[in-house]
């Protein structure tokens, strides 16, 4: 069913993101490009359309950001998760900048982490704090922006369902 308000919000999409040479700069400035354009799909959304599923499947734009945050603490924090599926729900009080300040702020962590690992090829945080090494790095940054950009387009989805806003 379509919304009784719809926006005629229509802005182009921003090209790729400008980056250093280096490989963790390439792969960190793509994450962190897609990291923006997940947030910027909750701008501007009131309550409760912010947290209101648009699909069956009760995917909604507040529960993506925290899914992300918990993917992000879980891979490159090392932070377990004992339900996946319960971080894609924000909790009735966690407000919406709530859960973005907690996106931001895991994120800005995460990116201390890869700063402070010189070889990318390196085994990075072991994921949920099990025993041994972790993935290198350079697999845990190409996951990452793959999970980050899967839930980036079902923003723009969501976004667009709500209040027929398109672009990053």
């Amino acid at each position: 069913m379509p919304p009784a308000h719809r926006s005629t919000s229509r802005r182009r999409d921003a090209g790729p993101p400008r980056t250093g040479p280096g490989e963790k700069e390439v792969l960190l400035g793509f994450l962190d490009y897609l990291r923006a354009s997940v947030i910027a799909k909750t701008h501007g959304v009131a309550e409760p359309q912010v947290r209101t599923p648009g699909v069956p499947s009760g995917t909604n734009l507040l529960g993506l950001v925290k899914h992300l945050t918990q993917v992000e603490r879980h891979w490159l924090l090392g932070v377990p998760v004992a339900d996946w599926q319960a971080t894609f729900h924000p909790e009735p009080d966690e407000s919406a900048d709530d859960i973005v300040l907690a996106y931001r702020q895991t994120s800005a962590l995460a990116n201390e982490v890869v700063a402070a690992c010189a070889d990318p090829a390196a085994p990075g945080p072991r994921p949920g704090g099990r025993p041994g090494p972790g993935p290198s790095l350079r697999w845990t940054l190409t996951h990452l922006i793959e999970e980050t950009g899967r839930h980036a387009g079902h923003a723009d989805i969501l976004r667009e369902l709500i209040d027929g806003a398109t672009g990053r």
